[in-house]
């Protein structure tokens, strides 16, 4: 699908027929949404613009996240989307030229939806495309901010939990590892959206009465990177406390283990020796020999439960 926004005397309107967009004047925005390879091949034919492919948005290195060619801005950048406990990643490809963005993507996203909606609000503040594009990502920044607060929440529930339940469970630890992978998939989309401001800072075909903005936005990303960096510091903490829990637990398990060995081993001492099978054997021939075993047997195991309980060792 294609969604064409352009100017009609200063009302923002929206055109879906890509045939149109040859009639088209002071266009803004022209969304490329999963689109065919016939709109594809159309959009190109008629605004003069090469459309990547799949594979080469996709690509990782630098040349090919940021380049500019013909006096045109090209910029890949992944975004992200929360679906069931995780989010992942689709990515998205920008080209800025003559005042025109045009966005090609597979996946949906609500940033492109609420870009919109912000659109109809603020039409008379957009001039041209790289207001949409820097409204873009300021929309995009702020769901990842969103993002970010709802992981430290989570990390606050978990942290409570563990103080008040001071009982580690697995669910615990896995839900930690889950934190984790979520706060480095935000941190690498945030850090990616910083190269392409970075590249677009230095750009001689970026207007310079919008790069004011852009290092606002910069700064804007910077302080969700020290976001990052602090819930990462508090997944660390949450991770030794759980760790330090289970050994805290599993000491208590071997403390009681190794008393009850203690207090038994000086019954089965005496056991031992009274049950040797020697021709003489103190007490074995009197009358009340057994009970006298019995009493010597359950007198060790009482004094060293008191012995352990005057050194306060239970």
């Amino acid at each position: 699908m294609v969604r064409i926004y352009y100017r009609d005397e200063n009302v923002l309107k929206k055109e879906t027929d890509v045939r149109e967009i040859g009639s088209l004047r002071n266009i803004l925005w022209v969304d490329l949404h999963s689109p065919t390879q016939d709109e594809e091949e159309w959009i190109e034919s008629k605004c003069n613009v090469s459309i990547q492919t799949p594979q080469e948005i996709t690509e990782i290195e630098s040349s090919s996240r940021y380049f500019e060619r013909n006096g045109a801005i090209v910029a890949n950048s992944n975004f992200l989307r929360f679906e069931g406990e995780s989010y992942h990643a689709y990515p998205v490809s920008f080209i800025i030229k003559d005042g025109v963005v045009f966005t090609y993507r597979q996946g949906d996203s609500r940033t492109f939806a609420d870009t919109v909606k912000k659109m109809r609000v603020s039409s008379d503040m957009l001039m041209n495309g790289i207001d949409i594009v820097l409204l873009i990502f300021e929309t995009r920044i702020d769901t990842d901010a969103d993002y970010l607060e709802a992981i430290s929440r989570e990390i606050t529930n978990i942290s409570r939990q563990l103080a008040k339940e001071r009982k580690p469970k697995g669910e615990s630890l896995l839900l930690i590892n889950n934190l984790q992978e979520n706060t480095m998939l935000l941190r690498e989309s945030i850090i990616d959206k910083q190269r392409v401001f970075s590249a677009l800072l230095r750009s001689l075909n970026f207007p310079d009465d919008k790069k004011e903005r852009l290092r606002i936005i910069l700064k804007d990303i910077n302080s969700l990177l020290e976001y990052t960096t602090f819930n990462f510091e508090r997944l660390e903490y949450l991770q030794e406390t759980f760790t330090g829990l289970i050994n805290l637990e599993q000491n208590d398990i071997i403390k009681r283990f190794t008393l009850f060995s203690i207090i038994f081993l000086p019954p089965t001492l005496i056991a031992g020796i009274f049950g040797m099978n020697y021709k003489y054997v103190p007490t074995s021939e009197h009358d009340h020999g057994f009970y006298i075993a019995l009493v010597i047997i359950v007198a060790s195991s009482v004094f060293s439960i008191l012995f352990f309980k005057w050194k306060r060792w239970i």
